[in-house]
C-alpha cells in the first residue's frame, strides 16, 4: 500500500465520509506519460471526493485463550484500500443497505445457545461482509459468559482443595462456537479473494482499453474512417465506465493515462471540427445537469446523503463525461465548484454540531452508568428488593442504548464501564439467588409435605375436621417461601388440585343436603297446618299421645334450611296452645316442647349447640339457685312479722315459683345429659 493511502487509513474514521484532496500530477505519472491538463481537470481533482476505507485490516490477537479464535483476519495479500475500491457504487449501496438493515440485538442478554443460533441465522442469511460487527458483538458477549462461566467453576474447584494446575474447563458451547467462527473467517477469506481477483482483472481491463486509445490516432483518415473511429472512441468510453474499480494506488496513474490519451484524441479530431463540436456541445449539456443537481443537493437537509450524492456527481463529472469547449471550461467549473463548498460547509457545520450532541449523550451515559454502579454497590437483601433493582437496572439498561451516540474516542470506554457495572450488578444478584436455593429447597420439602397432608385427607369423610385442616394447610402454604422456579409451577398445581377435590366435594355434598332441606321444610310446612287444624277428642290421655305423636313425626322429618329455621318456633307455639287446652302442668309442658327441642339438635349431630346448650342449662339453674338463696335471706328480716302479711306471703310466693322452675331446668339438663 502506498504511504498515502496509509496516512488516508490513519486519519479517517470508520463509517465517515471525510474529503480527501487528490493530487493528479503525481511522480508516477509523470514519468509513466507526458500528461498535460487544462485548468478545469486541475481545479475539478482538487475538490474531488473518496469514500474512507470500509474495509479495514484485523490483527490476530495472540492474547486470547487457545481455546478461542483470534479476532479474524482479512485475506493475507489484500489490501483493505484495494477491496474497497474494488466494489462498485451499487454493491457498496447493497451491502450497507444490508448491513443496515440487520435488527441489532442486546446480544450481552442473550444466553450462550441463543448467541449461538444468532450466529448461525447471521451467516446463513446475509451477506459475510454485512455482519462483521454483528460477529464482533457476539463474539465478545460469548466470550464475557464463557469466562465467568470459567471462573465459578475454578473458583469452585479451588475451594474444594483442587490445584490450579490441574484445572480443566470443558464446554462443549464453546466447541460449537468456535465451530461457527471458523466457518465465518473461511467465508470472509473467500470473500476478500474474489474481490481481489475482480480487482486486479479490472485493471487489466482498463489497460487495454487505454491502449486501444492509443491506436485510435492512427486510424483517423477520411470523413467514413472519422465516422467509424469516432464510433470506437464512444464504445472505448463505454467500455470504460464500466470496467468497474481497480487498486486505489493504481488510480490516479491509470486514470492521468487514459485522459491523457483521450485528449491527444481531441487533439488529431480537431482536423473534423464537426464531430469534436459535437461531441463538446453534448458534454457541456451533461455538465450543466450536473451542476443543476449540485445546486439542489445544496439545498438537501439530509447532509449525508447530499455529501454521497456529490461524490457520485463527482465521479460522473471526472470519468463519463468528457471535456467541453474551452470558453466554458472554467465557468462552469466554478458554477460545480461553487455547489461544492456550499455542500462541504454545511456537513462541516452538522459535524461541528454534532460533536456537541454526542459529547451530552456522554453525559448522559456515564450518569446512567453511574447510576447502575450505585445500585450495585447497595445490593438488596430480599426476593422483592431483587426484583425492584431489576427492573430499574433493566429501566437504566434501555436509557443507555436509546441516548445515542458517543464521541468516538469515548465508545469502547463508556461500553466497558456499562459493561463493568451491569456485570457487578448481575454478579450481586446471581450470588444472592444461589445462596437461596438451600432455603428454597427446603421450603419445597415443606410445601411436599403440605401436598402430601391435602391429598391424604381430600376424601376424609370427617367433613368438619377436614375443614378446618385445610385451611390450615392452606393458610400454612402462604406463610413457605419461595421453593426453585421449576418446581413451583408443578408442587403449585398437586397441592391446589387436591385442596379443589375436597372443597368440591362438599359443595356437592351440601347442595345435594339442601336439596333434601328444602323437600323437609315442605313437609314441615304441611305438618305446621295439620296441628293448627287439629281438634282434641277431650280425653287427657289420648289427646297427650296425639300430640307427641305429632311431634314425634315433626322430629323425624328432618332439618329444614338455616334460612326458615323460625317455622320450628311457630310449631312451638301452636303446641303451647294445645298444651293450655290439655291442661298440662308448666313442668310437662316444658319438658314435652323441649324434647323437641333438644331432638332436632341431636338430629343435626351439632354438638357445639349440645355444649352450648347445657352451659346455658347450668348457667340457668346457678341463677334460680341463687335466687331462692336471697329470698330466703330476706325473709330473715320478716322474724317479728305475721305469715299473713302480705309482703311475707309475696316472698313465699316467689320462692315456690322459682323452686318449680329450678325443677324444670333440672330436668331439662338430665334429658340433655341423656344424649351424651
Amino acid at each position: 500500500m502506498s504511504e498515502e493511502n496509509k496516512a488516508s487509513k490513519t486519519d479517517k474514521k470508520p463509517e465517515e465520509i471525510v474529503d480527501n484532496t487528490q493530487k493528479i500530477e503525481t511522480e508516477k505519472a509523470a514519468e509513466a506519460t507526458p500528461v498535460s491538463q487544462d485548468q478545469e481537470e486541475v481545479q475539478e481533482n482538487e475538490l474531488i471526493t473518496e469514500s474512507i476505507d470500509v474495509v479495514q485490516n484485523a490483527k490476530t490477537d495472540d492474547s486470547d485463550d487457545d481455546d478461542f479464535i483470534a479476532e479474524d483476519t482479512d485475506e493475507e495479500d489484500a489490501d483493505p484500500a484495494d477491496l474497497d475500491a474494488a466494489l462498485n457504487e451499487d454493491s457498496e449501496d447493497e451491502t450497507t443497505a444490508e448491513r443496515h438493515s440487520i435488527p441489532k440485538k442486546e446480544y450481552e442478554t442473550l444466553s450462550k445457545e441463543e448467541l449461538i443460533k444468532e450466529f448461525k441465522h447471521l451467516l446463513n442469511n446475509h451477506k459475510v461482509q454485512a455482519i462483521k460487527e454483528h460477529v464482533t458483538e457476539i463474539r465478545a458477549a460469548f466470550i464475557a459468559k464463557f469466562e465467568e462461566e470459567q471462573d465459578e467453576a475454578k473458583d469452585k474447584f479451588l475451594e474444594e482443595g483442587g490445584n490450579i494446575i490441574d484445572f480443566r474447563y470443558y464446554s462443549p458451547l464453546k466447541k460449537e462456537f468456535n465451530s461457527l467462527y471458523f466457518e465465518y473467517r473461511d467465508k470472509r477469506n473467500h470473500y476478500y479473494q474474489n474481490l481481489r481477483k475482480d480487482l486486479n482483472a479490472n485493471l487489466e481491463t482498463r489497460t487495454a482499453l487505454i491502449e486501444e486509445l492509443k491506436e485510435l490516432k492512427n486510424e483517423l483518415g477520411g470523413e467514413e474512417s472519422i465516422n467509424a473511429t469516432f464510433d470506437k472512441f464512444k464504445d472505448i468510453q463505454e467500455r470504460w465506465r464500466n470496467a468497474g474499480n481497480i487498486p486505489r494506488d493504481r488510480y490516479n496513474l491509470v486514470w492521468n493515462n487514459y485522459h491523457h490519451h483521450i485528449e491527444n484524441f481531441y487533439d488529431f479530431l480537431h482536423l473534423n471540427r464537426e464531430f469534436r463540436d459535437k461531441d463538446f456541445k453534448e458534454n457541456l449539456d451533461k455538465k450543466l445537469k450536473l451542476i443543476e443537481q449540485a445546486e439542489e443537493l445544496a439545498q438537501e437537509s439530509d447532509v449525508n446523503r447530499a455529501f454521497k450524492e456529490l461524490q457520485m456527481l463527482h465521479k460522473i463529472w471526472k470519468e463519463e463525461v468528457g471535456p467541453v469547449s474551452r470558453e466554458y471550461r472554467e465557468e462552469i467549473w466554478e458554477k460545480f465548484s461553487a455547489a461544492t463548498h456550499k455542500i462541504h460547509e454545511g456537513r462541516q457545520e452538522y459535524f461541528k454540531n454534532i460533536d456537541k450532541v454526542y459529547e451530552q449523550n456522554l453525559e448522559k451515559k456515564e450518569e446512567v452508568i453511574a447510576a447502575i454502579e450505585k445500585i450495585a454497590a447497595n445490593p438488596a437483601t430480599s426476593h422483592n428488593g431483587w426484583q425492584k433493582q431489576m427492573k430499574e437496572v433493566n429501566a437504566l439498561r434501555e436509557n443507555f442504548f436509546k441516548i445515542g451516540k458517543v464521541p468516538r474516542k469515548a465508545n469502547e470506554p463508556t461500553w466497558k464501564s456499562f459493561k463493568h457495572a451491569t456485570r457487578e450488578f448481575n454478579h450481586n444478584k446471581n450470588s444472592f439467588y444461589k445462596s437461596q436455593k438451600k432455603e428454597q429447597y427446603e421450603n419445597l420439602q415443606k410445601k411436599m409435605e403440605l401436598v402430601k397432608i391435602a391429598e391424604d385427607n381430600k376424601d376424609n369423610e370427617d367433613v368438619k375436621v377436614t375443614i378446618d385442616l385445610m385451611k390450615r394447610i392452606q393458610s400454612d402454604w402462604k406463610k413457605v417461601g419461595h421453593v426453585p422456579r421449576k418446581d413451583s409451577d408443578k408442587v403449585w398445581k398437586r397441592f391446589k388440585k387436591a385442596c379443589n377435590h375436597f372443597f368440591d366435594r362438599l359443595h356437592a355434598e351440601k347442595k345435594e343436603v339442601l336439596e333434601e332441606e328444602k323437600g323437609n321444610l315442605e313437609e314441615k310446612v304441611a305438618l305446621l297446618n295439620k296441628v293448627k287444624a287439629i281438634e282434641l277428642s277431650g280425653k287427657h290421655e289420648e289427646d297427650l299421645n296425639t300430640i307427641k305423636a305429632i311431634i314425634k313425626e315433626w322430629k323425624n322429618t328432618g332439618r329444614v334450611p338455616h334460612s326458615k329455621k323460625s317455622i320450628e318456633q311457630d310449631f312451638n307455639k301452636v303446641l303451647d296452645g294445645l298444651f293450655k287446652k290439655l291442661d298440662l302442668t308448666r313442668k310437662e309442658a316444658e319438658l314435652i316442647k323441649y324434647d323437641n327441642r333438644v331432638a332436632a339438635m341431636a338430629d343435626e349431630d351439632n354438638a357445639q349447640a349440645l355444649n352450648k346448650e347445657r352451659y346455658f342449662i347450668t348457667k340457668k339453674i346457678d341463677e334460680v339457685k341463687a335466687e331462692i338463696n336471697q329470698l330466703e335471706n330476706n325473709l330473715g328480716f320478716f322474724q317479728h312479722v305475721p305469715d299473713d302479711n302480705p309482703l311475707v306471703k309475696e316472698v313465699h310466693k316467689n320462692i315456690a315459683e322459682h323452686k318449680k322452675t329450678l325443677e324444670i331446668w333440672k330436668a331439662k339438663l338430665k334429658k340433655l345429659k341423656s344424649l351424651y
